[in-house]
């Protein structure tokens, strides 16, 4: 949200180039979100087994596996971000802007995956104070650094659009730091068996069984993100894709609690898989989801009300202005479908069923392209085809994963039975 503000600050060009560059961006969040929640997943088995070997194996694997894959993309992304970009439609100096930024974001891929995997290793202790207490230090280390690099305070040059990226880099290195400090003094963690731990082809491959799926399932977000930047492109323009840009921030804002839940849920989902105490799985997804939709009614309502204030805070253009506050507004019924899908699919992951999540990410990120062409251009509702069109294939996907869940669970009993 911050970068976002500094970015609308600078120009209207440079909020579009960062909004298109979010897709791209998202290849590195998927990474880290899959090996993030593949750590949580088997080592919250391993836990719940009472199997600290198993742990620290699992974890010294994704650990060298993790920077690997960290470093691998951080070469490769300098050949493919361009030619995203014009293939979205970015032109002039929202191209220029967005391929900048996104080339030094991805310099940092290794800090935003190990500290994924670090946050997984914390999480499936039951930690997750730890990884919030960075996020805090690092949204004010963010305040600091965004204007830092931008504006090139204290005799630093002017990075503008850049200095957003390196300022988010720094402060992921400043959380690696942080996080593997605070897992040194952990409960579970021990240095000497970690170091002791063996190379695991097997325990890789466990990982990526895990880790594929779920990252397979942001990857889907990426490319419906993809598709929905080109229809608001394609119907709104730069003022469209700058409105729905500053109003996704303050949708991700309204969204955190879905993150929480969703490692929450994972976490002791795993830890009573291993522990062979079903019925608690249910009730957990029963609790999370009643919490979840609690909080999503209340910033729903929030929302409505005042979106077109929020969007101001990022940019004044009147048009702006508009369309981010009526995705907002629209967007608000469909809040609560973030909140069950991710339960849902942290649940699955946690009894090591995690291949549901890539189908239902297809269905809910590709149907959106013949959705939106159908509600946008045939029915010629512009906009609002696409914002109508996110809420219904959502709920649609609730249904689905909510049959889905339930007979996944009840399987999941009657075998406890036999």
């Amino acid at each position: 949200m911050v970068d976002t503000i500094y970015a609308g600050r600078l120009s209207t060009e440079a909020l579009a180039g960062l909004t298109i560059s979010f897709p791209i961006f998202f290849i590195i969040i998927a990474l880290s979100a899959g090996f993030g929640s593949a750590v949580t997943a088997l080592n919250s088995i391993a836990l719940g087994r009472k199997d600290v070997k198993l742990y620290h194996q699992i974890s010294s694997n994704a650990i060298l596996f993790g920077i690997t894959i960290g470093i691998i993309t951080s070469i490769a992304a300098t050949f493919f971000s361009e030619p995203l970009f014009i293939m979205l439609g970015a032109e002039g100096e929202a191209l220029t802007l967005g391929v900048s930024y996104t080339n030094v974001i991805f310099y940092g891929a290794t800090f935003f995956i190990l500290n994924a995997i670090l946050n997984g290793l914390l999480s499936s202790q039951g930690d997750t104070k730890t990884y919030r207490n960075f996020l805090i230090i690092g949204f004010f280390l963010n305040l600091l650094f965004d204007p830092l690099f931008i504006f090139g305070w204290f005799g630093l040059p002017k990075l503008g659009v850049v200095g957003i990226a390196f300022a988010t880099i720094f402060v992921q290195m400043i959380g690696t730091v942080y996080l593997l400090t605070r897992l040194s003094k952990s409960t579970h963690f021990e240095w000497k068996l970690l170091k002791a731990a063996k190379k695991s082809l097997q325990t890789i491959k466990d990982l990526l069984k895990q880790a594929i799926p779920a990252s397979l399932n942001m990857v889907t977000i990426a490319i419906g993100i993809f598709i929905i930047n080109y229809f608001v492109i394609k119907y709104g323009g730069t003022a469209g894709i700058a409105g729905y840009g500053a109003a996704v921030r303050i949708e991700q804002i309204a969204l955190l609690p879905a993150l929480g839940l969703n490692v929450a849920v994972l976490t002791i989902t795993g830890q009573n898989f291993g522990a062979v105490q079903y019925d608690r799985i249910q009730e957990a997804m029963k609790k999370a989801n009643l919490v979840g939709l609690i909080m999503m009614v209340s910033g729903g309502i929030v929302l409505f009300f005042l979106a077109p204030y929020i969007i101001m805070i990022f940019n004044t253009d009147e048009n702006v202005i508009g369309i981010g506050a009526r995705y907002l507004r629209i967007e608000a019924l469909a809040l609560f479908t973030y909140i069950f899908l991710n339960v849902s699919t942290s649940i699955l992951q946690g009894i090591k069923k995690p291949n549901y999540a890539v189908w239902i990410g297809i269905y809910r990120q590709v149907l959106p392209f013949g959705v939106f062409l159908l509600l946008g251009t045939t029915l010629k509702m512009g906009l609002d085809g696409v914002w109508w069109g996110i809420v219904l294939i959502n709920w649609s996907a609730v249904i689905i994963t909510f049959f889905y869940t339930r007979k996944q669970l009840r399987d999941l009993k009657q075998k406890a039975f036999l």
